[in-house]
Parts: C-alpha cells; structure tokens; sequence
C-alpha cells in the first residue's frame, strides 16, 4: 500500500511488493473487514427515486459465503468457469466474492453483448455455470446452439424455470464458509478483451492481480483511501476498469461504492447521481466525459463533491482535460492499461505528475518503456510501441487455452500492447493510438485520439471518431465522423468550420479533409469508439 510521499522520486525509491504466498480476492474484499468493521457501509445501491439501500461489509461476508455454500452444493468447484452477465449491483459484487472464495473462475460479462458475443465468450471460456438477471436469461434463451458445458444458470431476479433463484440460494445456506486455499497465480478471472483488433481473447489472471492493481488506483485517486472518500464509475463491472479500478479495490481499502444501473451512459443521470449520492472519486472513461462536455451549466445545475477524477481506457486528451479541470476544480489524473496487464501508467497531480496530453509516467512498481521492434528502449521523443517487463504483479496468466497467441505478446521479457506512443525528456508517456490506428500522412504518423479530442471541443459536435483513408497523393488522409449536438443541423458550412477549427488548433497535417455527419457513434462495452467500422468504411469509399 502506498503512503504519501513529497515527490514521485521517492514513491518510486521507496516502493517495494509485498506479494503474500497465500491470497484469495474473495477474503481480502469481504472477510477482512468483516472482522474488523461488520458494521462498515461496503455497497450503495442507488435509486434516482428514494433512498440508496446499504450494504455492510459484514453482509457482504455473509451473503458471499452463503453463495458459496450454495453453488459447491449445485457442483462448482475450483477450477470451474462461472460466467457473470449481470449490471451494477449488490448480487454482482457478491457473486463474484463467491466465485473467488470457491477457487473457481469469474468470467465477468457485459449485458450490452448480443447474443453472438454471448455465444462466443460462453463457448471459449467453457463456462460451467452463469449468474445472471431476467434480460441476461433472455439473451441466453435466444442463443441458437445453447454451450454445452453450461450446466446450472442462477437469477437475480427469481427462478424462472431452469433458472435457480440467487436469493433463495442465500438465504437457504450456511453464512459460514472456509474459503480454497489459493495463491496469488491460482486463476481468479477470465476478462475478454475487447476485440476491437480481432477475435476477443480470455485474459486469464490469478488473484494477485488485485494487488498489482493497487498502487495504480492510489495514485490515480491521490492517496486512496482519505475520510470520505466514495468510489463510482459508469464503467461495467465487467471491464476491466470497473472490476479492478473501482468495485474490487474500492473494497479492499474499506472505501464504499456506488453500483448505479444505467442501460446506457446519460451524462445528465450520471452527474444526477454523483449530486446524490456526494461522490468523492471518480472513474469517467474519456468518452464518457466528452458526453459531459455537452451538458450545460453543470456547476449552476449540479453541486458536485468530487476529490479525484481518473479517466484511462483511451486517450483524454488536452481540450477534455483543460474543459474538465475548468468545469469541476480539479485534475483529472489518467492512467493507462489494458486487460492483459492494467494501470501500469498513472498520473498524480497532488505530486506534480500531471500534464495535458500525455497519460502519465510509471507507476510505482511497474516498470514501463517505449520499445521498437527489435525489444530496446527508444530514445526519448522517439515513437515505439508501449510495453511492460516481466514480472509484474498485474500482469496476466496468459490466454486461455491460447499458448501461441500468449507467446505473441512479448518481446523477450517485454509484454507488448500494440499502443503506440513517445516517452519525452521527463518521461511522461503520450499514447497516440493502437498501431491499427494510427494514421500515416504525407510521411507523418498522427495519432486519432488528439484530433477526436479536438473536434469534441467544438461547440456543435457530441463525438466524433477520426481515422485514415487512402489517398494516392498522401498516402491517407484524416476523415472525421461525427455526431452532432442536439439541435444543430449539418451542412456543408458546418463541415468547413470544422475542418478550420482542428487546422488551427492541432496543425495543417492533422486536420480532417472530409468530414462526414453520423447519426449515431458505434461504441465497444467499455466506451471506446470502435475505429474499425469506420476504417472499413473509409476504405470502402476508397475503392481499397
């Protein structure tokens, strides 16, 4: 655990894992302060209408364990995958302290997925088991070539036929459990990437992985936990970031989080609920906050109590990070990670470490670098790919069932992202895209992150997603897709005024010759603008 230190010098000097020989997520989040503390607020269940409901630690424990009992009685073991397709909830974290408790493997997915991604993740994990509520049954019904595998389906929201109710299953076992002895790379969970490159991969992590994201979310957080300190994220509890970024840490240092079901991010609901509910710390995905850019008058409408804002999953870039230290008081801190190895990067500002356009510098523990191709460290202001050196706590297991592909994924001892980005002189870390990406024009290598950046700061745009078409003379051009604000009308004069106001903000290379007006941005689960759709179609346009 991190303690507060004057300068990010010393946190680094100073820092050194402890990594017990026995750990188990499940105990660590629930058990331990169970003990202690019965008594103190874990959960908080918000309603737009009425009072939160509460839930202490002690019966976090309880609830957990009873769970527990009861699924080993249905047949899960250790080892077993049990997949999660539920929304932010009081059941979510407790079946996932369940899972771990039993030794069995969480395999967190989002009620966003249709049916195919259903299909897909279910077969590939080879889940046993799966928790989840009436809309999650739904999906699984409609699914064609049900798995095989999938023997025992638990609802949240009551039996329904094969569906076992999660809450009579509680309710009929023992509170008391003794936890699998497991150790720090035993398998905890399995968190599919995204996909966004190819084919979604199981990321399989062991219970360390809790640990090694802990230095992380106390710098991003300024010294996470401080009195009343309240987590809360708009991000699913099945990525990445709201698992390992909010719920799970947020429970071990004893601070309570929020669960808000929201089907779809309203940036009006969100800063509703952060008013109601006082939260102190934040993670708001970059997309997310953009959204919030379109929200007027917040600081008239809104009275906020935010201490710390973090924002990772792509790149915030300078217009959101200068609208946002405006708009709310403070800094937001970026982090940087992807699920095979996250929050290894991370911004501070209470120690200085901050600085617009770029993610941040390494966090204590973690040792990152820009390499090239050949696996050596690039100069600084040289462009490389971002990587992490073996071992590290946070890092992944490897990919289930996928030797070849895990193999792939490093350069000697370097894991490698596919990021692309430049150290500079006081080593802070500017990330300018994923190499699929970037876009190469006029010999240039432009990063879509700084330009999508820019057009959200213009007064008319809601989104906007930049990529490279193939162009003869230039090799690419940049091509701008945008949604627009509520109430504006595109027009061949709107279009031109966008292209003037990048051009003169960014550079004349980087600003978008074509411009084109969308109804609606595509969107992955975890808020990202899935870029591929509109390089197909830019290609496509291109006669390519």
């Amino acid at each position: 655990m991190l303690e507060r230190r004057d300068s990010y010098a010393s946190l680094i000097r100073d820092f050194r894992w402890n990594i017990p020989e026995r750990f188990n997520i499940g105990t660590a989040v629930s058990d331990r302060w169970a003990a202690s503390d019965p008594g103190r607020t874990a959960l908080l269940d918000y309603r737009a209408e009425g009072e939160a409901q509460r839930l202490s630690f002690g019966e976090l424990a309880a609830r957990s364990n009873a769970l527990a009992n009861g699924l080993r009685e249905l047949g899960v073991r250790r080892g077993d995958r049990v997949a999660l397709l539920l929304p932010q909830s009081f059941e979510t974290a407790i079946a996932h302290i369940a899972i771990y408790k039993l030794g069995a493997i969480a395999v967190p997915l989002a009620l966003l997925f249709g049916m195919e991604a259903l299909e897909y993740r279910l077969q590939a994990a080879g889940a046993k088991s799966v928790v989840t509520s009436a809309a999650g049954l739904a999906k699984i019904r409609r699914i064609a070539d049900r798995p095989p595998g999938l023997e025992l389906i638990v609802s949240i929201d009551g039996a329904d036929g094969e569906a076992i109710d999660f809450h009579r299953l509680v309710a009929d076992h023992s509170p008391h459990f003794s936890a699998e002895d497991t150790g720090p790379d035993d398998p905890a969970m399995m968190i599919f990437t995204s996909g966004t490159t190819g084919p979604p991969k199981g990321a399989l992590h062991g219970h360390r992985v809790l640990l090694g994201h802990l230095p992380g979310v106390q710098t991003h957080h300024e010294f996470l936990p401080q009195p009343g300190d309240l987590l809360w994220t708009p991000a699913d509890w099945a990525w990445a970031g709201g698992l390992l970024n909010v719920l799970l840490p947020g429970l071990y240092f004893g601070v309570p989080v929020v669960a808000g079901r929201f089907e779809k991010f309203d940036p009006e609901a969100a800063l509703g609920l952060a008013e109601k509910m006082r939260v102190r710390n934040a993670f708001i995905p970059p997309t997310a906050l953009r959204m919030l850019r379109t929200v007027p008058d917040i600081g008239r409408r809104f009275r906020l109590d935010l201490r710390t804002v973090g924002s990772g999953g792509e790149s915030l870039g300078r217009e959101t990070f200068e609208w946002a230290r405006a708009e709310f008081g403070i800094t937001i801190n970026e982090f940087y990670g992807q699920t095979e190895c996250n929050l290894v990067l991370s911004s501070c500002a209470a120690i200085g470490v901050s600085r617009a356009g770029a993610i941040g510098k390494a966090v204590p523990g973690h040792t990152v670098a820009v390499i090239g191709e050949d696996g050596q460290r690039m100069k600084a202001g040289e462009a490389g790919q971002i990587a992490i050196l073996r071992p590290d706590p946070v890092m992944f297991l490897g990919y289930w069932q996928d030797e070849q592909a895990t193999a792939k994924k490093f350069i000697g001892d370097w894991l490698t992202t596919g990021d692309q980005g430049i150290e500079d002189e006081d080593g802070y870390v500017h990330f300018f895209g994923r190499d699929d990406d970037v876009i190469t024009s006029a010999g240039f290598r432009i990063g879509p992150g700084e330009i999508e950046d820019c057009l959200t700061g213009h007064p008319a745009i809601a989104l906007a997603a930049a990529v490279g078409k193939p162009d003869a003379m230039r090799t690419e051009i940049v091509k701008a897709y945008v949604v627009l604000k509520d109430g504006t009308a595109a027009s061949e004069a709107l279009a031109e005024e966008i292209k003037l106001w990048v051009r003169e903000r960014l550079s004349a290379h980087e600003y978008p010759r074509e411009v084109e007006f969308i109804d609606e941005m595509p969107l992955t689960t975890t808020g990202k603008v899935i870029r591929r759709i509109f390089r197909d179609r830019a290609r496509a346009e291109a006669g390519v």
